[in-house]
């Protein structure tokens, strides 16, 4: 099965490495103590502690193994060249919401990246889908279980 190539900026590479950095320098060996101290209380069957420090440690060599995937199967784009008059990957956008009124500003980030709440929208979400290759001044109708959603591309930055 072929994996699947994802797109990250050169910011999204740079937080993500510093995350895998992070993860096996910190909180491996964190982790890695904990279970020590654990298994020296004794009786593994039931100590809570052991079971915790487990379960976090699968967490963390998860996301490690999340982490060096993306990195692996990753294409960065320059966002530098970007054309300001087209919403590409990697553009910033100020958006009016029709409905609220209220201007809205993001970036278009791969899925690897995406974080609605920091402002980040991913490429293949239904709203970043949607706003690819529009240019100023364009609306755009999005179709969510909300109902459908409608914006005005206010600017490219």
């Amino acid at each position: 099965m072929a994996t699947k190539k994802m797109v990250l900026t050169s910011d999204g590479k740079n937080n993500l490495e510093k995350e895998l950095n992070v993860l096996k320098s910190e909180a491996r060996p964190n982790v890695a103590l904990k279970l020590k101290e654990a298994r020296l209380q004794g009786d593994l069957s039931e100590n809570a502690e052991y079971d915790s420090a487990k379960e976090e440690q699968a967490t963390i060599e998860n996301r490690i193994l999340e982490i060096e995937n993306i990195l692996k199967n990753s294409e960065i784009v320059n966002i530098l060249d970007l054309d300001k008059n087209k919403i590409r990957f990697g553009s910033k956008l100020k958006l009016l919401d029709l409905e609220l009124d209220e201007e809205i500003k993001f970036m278009i980030v791969g899925s690897a990246e995406s974080s609605p709440l920091d402002g980040k929208i991913s490429n293949e979400s239904p709203l970043g889908k949607s706003l690819i290759g529009k240019r100023k001044g364009e609306i755009v109708e999005i179709s969510a279980p909300s109902g459908n959603l409608k914006y005005k591309i206010i600017s490219i930055l």
